[in-house]
């Protein structure tokens, strides 16, 4: 199914409200088109398209809740799928942290659609592809990645009249390059909204100096030293970190925002005073949906304000139950930073590594956030203002939390993709006494 207007999703979901019989019904409806395709060993191997739409219904019959999904949009089966979720919910224990449909909101809407990406065609991708894999091929590389587009809806309504609709489109791009002998390895990864901001053949020379300058690399011995950490190395740690801003947890005493003797932590200085992070769903770089999962208007909102804790996020059952207002759930999560490159930084630094990416990043524990993990695709000796020489891939043991107490400087944040699909907006960060504890074989 081609992506539904506003229009012809509303009224999708008007019938769906009208068929229940239900307390309460919430409806929502989400599909779209994403295409892809994969290149490995400087050749294309595969491509595709998948265009899909799902309806989820949800009914309630006082605290009891019941839940559907169907892809069929006929009034039969619109009819048919409302039927099932009550069945359902009748059935259904109930639920002690029920919490009713949202009322009637105000949406702002956000600038998440780009024509560009929208109109982007198999063509279109095999392009970008043969851009990563012609120079790479020019100068005895061999390159490897994927790149992903989407164009995609979301509709919701629910039995209080409330309703929102809105389209979006995202690329997602990685390439790792390799020397010809696999002693040298370079990545380079791009996350944009609009491709017309994308120029693939430009990005791969930046994995393609990684691979070629990183072969003959040396074994430093593990330790603390300071770090150059590049955005794309920085996201796995710092999106890890922000998963504990949960005021339930914290309060539960489950996070490192946990206070002792009970509460959290908010107000409490707890990193550098440098560290400025906020969540904003217009920011032009990296906007998201006006709403959360829930249905609650986004808004732009403070997390850490010159270091210390400025909100949590409260969900709507916790909110209620600790007498706070409810916070819509954060869609993207910038960090401020200053004005210079990775290149300014680097050439400000007398001695120290640069992390170009962080991989297979595990929780060791989650009240100080330590994380263990491995560096890849192009680790450098930092000497003088220079990359001096590769070095080998460590093991690291560290908390975002300690290493954003050890800032010596922040460079321009640029947009990234954080592990689990989120956008992020970080910048390049100089850390003092960063934790490597083994070598690592990989390259």
């Amino acid at each position: 199914m081609t992506i539904l207007t506003e229009a012809q999703a509303k009224a999708i979901l008007d019938k769906v409200i009208a068929f229940s019989t239900a307390d309460e019904t919430i409806a929502q409806l989400a599909g779209g088109t994403q295409g892809n395709v994969r290149f490995a060993r400087n050749d294309i191997s595969t491509s595709g398209i998948v265009d899909d739409t799902d309806l989820v219904v949800q009914v309630a019959f006082g605290k009891r809740v019941g839940t559907a999904t169907i892809n069929q949009f006929d009034d039969a089966s619109l009819e048919r799928v409302v039927r099932r979720a009550e069945d359902l919910a009748k059935l259904a224990p109930e639920n002690p942290e029920f919490m009713p449909a949202v009322q009637k909101q105000t949406y702002t809407p956000t600038n998440t659609y780009s024509e560009s990406t929208a109109a982007l065609t198999a063509e279109a991708r095999a392009k970008i592809a043969e851009a990563s894999i012609a120079p790479c091929r020019d100068k005895g590389l061999i390159a490897a990645g994927y790149l992903e587009d989407g164009t995609t809806f979301f509709a919701h309504a629910n039995s209080n009249g409330n309703f929102g609709y809105q389209a979006s489109t995202g690329a997602d791009y990685t390439c790792t390059v390799r020397t010809e002998d696999g002693r040298g390895s370079g990545w380079v990864g791009t996350n944009v909204q609009d491709v017309a901001t994308f120029d693939a053949g430009k990005d791969v020379q930046i994995a393609m100096r990684k691979a070629a300058a990183s072969v003959e690399a040396q074994a430093l011995e593990p330790g603390k030293y300071t770090v150059i950490l590049e955005p794309a190395a920085a996201a796995g740690l710092i999106s890890f970190m922000m998963n504990f801003f949960d005021a339930r947890s914290a309060d539960e005493g489950r996070s490192f925002l946990s206070k002792q003797g009970g509460g959290n932590k908010i107000g409490e200085q707890i990193m550098d005073s440098r560290v400025n992070i906020y969540t904003d769903p217009w920011n032009p770089v990296v906007p998201v949906l006006p709403w959360d999962g829930e249905g609650l208007p986004r808004e732009r909102t403070k997390i850490i304000d010159a270091g210390k804790v400025a909100n949590l996020e409260y969900s709507r059952y916790w909110a209620s139950k600790q007498g706070k207002p409810e916070t819509a759930g954060w869609g993207n999560v910038i960090m401020e930073g200053g004005t210079k490159s990775t290149a300014d930084l680097i050439a400000g630094t007398e001695r120290g590594i640069l992390v170009t990416r962080t991989w297979y990043i595990r929780m060791v524990d989650p009240q100080t956030v330590l994380l263990t993990g491995l560096t890849r695709d192009g680790t450098f000796y930092i000497e003088n203002g220079q990359l001096k020489y590769p070095i080998k891939n460590f093991r690291f043991n560290e908390s975002p939390v300690i290493m954003l107490n050890n800032i010596d400087e922040l460079g321009r944040a640029v947009r990234v993709k954080a592990d689990e699909g989120s956008s992020m907006m970080l910048p390049p960060m100089k850390l003092r006494d960063f934790t490597f504890t083994s070598l690592s074989d990989a390259v």
